[in-house]
């Protein structure tokens, strides 16, 4: 029996992976400031959200490629763009290959931002497409794209780049300068931008930080702008994305075009998720409120705390500066000594030794003691 070259990926659990089984097979609690799954995190929903999958319409089935027009009228509404602009999908990842098998070629190559959450090295291998990092780098208590490095970067088989924006864990967004800049070099070499605003709601205050720009509207370059109910409404288990494209009139219809024979081949999203995606959508700014609170309260308690936390602007991710520590084997001690578990930076690909990254959604409780840990960590 043989298997794809492009699923040959290392299964062996890391060190960090038995510690986490191992303390759990003992039944031993763990502060956990990784977890990222609103579900798990003690937020209330609304009753109301069931109830729209009792619906009798969801014994129809009326497939649309694009997705049904009532959800797509719901999304344009809640994100201020034509419904002609866009394609729904089961997911953000999904999406993505979407994305992917439009653009790209075998063998051809997207530009990704380093650091970032470590998804689209699978995406892309699957799509038997290649790819490079540009280098976002923290100066001046801010995260900044280096569009210098990316530039050197493009090269003939170079396809798309792809934005982060918010990124992820860095929190940084793309400012309109970056963006002028990115759209001169996408014009140029004739790319495409894939810009993933999954965040995009979940603004935290930063003083001095202005000119956050979101890509949905970007008419120089083609552009696909993704969201979804994941992050947007805090609802990850119904399983609904969007694609938003813009750009010149021409190249989007053709997009389009082909986008259509895609999702066509597939049809994946659910009927019940798209007759209930108007009431949800509804619902997101409560949901959405109730998020972006215990973030703000995590991320301020954080600040309080013995350990740098670098610059965030949005997202729900907070990255920790320990100049000097091995990752690997600090993070190793905080679970085996004091059962605190919380991501190396390796893990969203820092190239330097000395980040840590812990979500902020947890519970206040759960980042009080992580605060304890890290204060008596810090101390002896």
């Amino acid at each position: 029996m043989s298997f794809s070259r492009r699923t040959n990926w290392n299964q062996e659990p890391n060190a960090l992976t038995r510690a986490i089984e191992d303390l759990k097979s003992r039944g031993t609690p763990i502060v956990d400031v990784t977890e990222s799954n609103p579900m798990r995190c003690g937020f209330e929903y609304p009753g109301a959200i069931l109830q729209t999958l009792s619906d009798p319409k969801n014994l129809d089935y009326l497939p649309d490629p694009n997705g049904m027009a009532s959800a797509r009228q719901a999304v344009a509404r809640f994100c201020g763009i034509p419904t002609d602009r866009m394609v729904l999908t089961s997911s953000t990842s999904e999406a993505y290959t979407f994305l992917f098998r439009l653009l790209l070629n075998p063998g051809e190559k997207v530009l990704l931002p380093r650091p970032c959450y470590p998804l689209f090295q699978f995406l892309l291998e699957l799509s038997d497409a290649t790819y490079g990092y540009y280098p976002l780098r923290y100066s001046g208590d801010q995260w900044a794209i280096d569009v210098e490095a990316l530039a050197s970067l493009i090269d003939s088989n170079t396809r798309a780049i792809i934005l982060v924006n918010p990124n992820n864990p860095t929190g940084s967004y793309v400012k309109k300068h970056e963006l002028q800049q990115l759209n001169r070099l996408c014009a140029k070499h004739r790319l495409s931008i894939i810009s993933d605003e999954v965040f995009w709601d979940y603004a935290l205050p930063v003083q001095g930080v202005v000119d956050a720009a979101s890509l949905k509207n970007n008419a120089e370059v083609l552009t696909f702008v993704l969201g979804g109910l994941s992050k947007s409404a805090g609802l990850p288990q119904m399983k609904l994305g969007w694609i938003l494209a813009s750009g010149p009139p021409m190249l989007v219809q053709e997009a389009l075009g082909r986008l259509e024979i895609i999702a066509d081949t597939f049809l994946s999203v659910n009927i019940p998720a798209q007759n209930a995606l108007p009431a949800w959508l509804a619902l997101a700014p409560a949901i959405n409120a109730q998020l972006l609170e215990r973030v703000r309260g995590n991320l301020q308690l954080l600040r309080q705390g013995p350990v740098k936390v670098l610059t965030v602007e949005g997202g729900w991710y907070a990255v920790l500066c320990l100049p000097g520590i091995d990752e690997d084997q600090y993070v190793l001690e905080l679970l085996t000594q004091h059962h605190l578990l919380i991501h190396p930076g390796y893990f969203f690909d820092f190239l330097e030794e000395g980040h840590l990254v812990a979500s902020l959604l947890p519970k206040r409780e759960c980042f009080a003691k992580m605060m304890g840990i890290l204060t008596e960590d810090n101390s002896a």
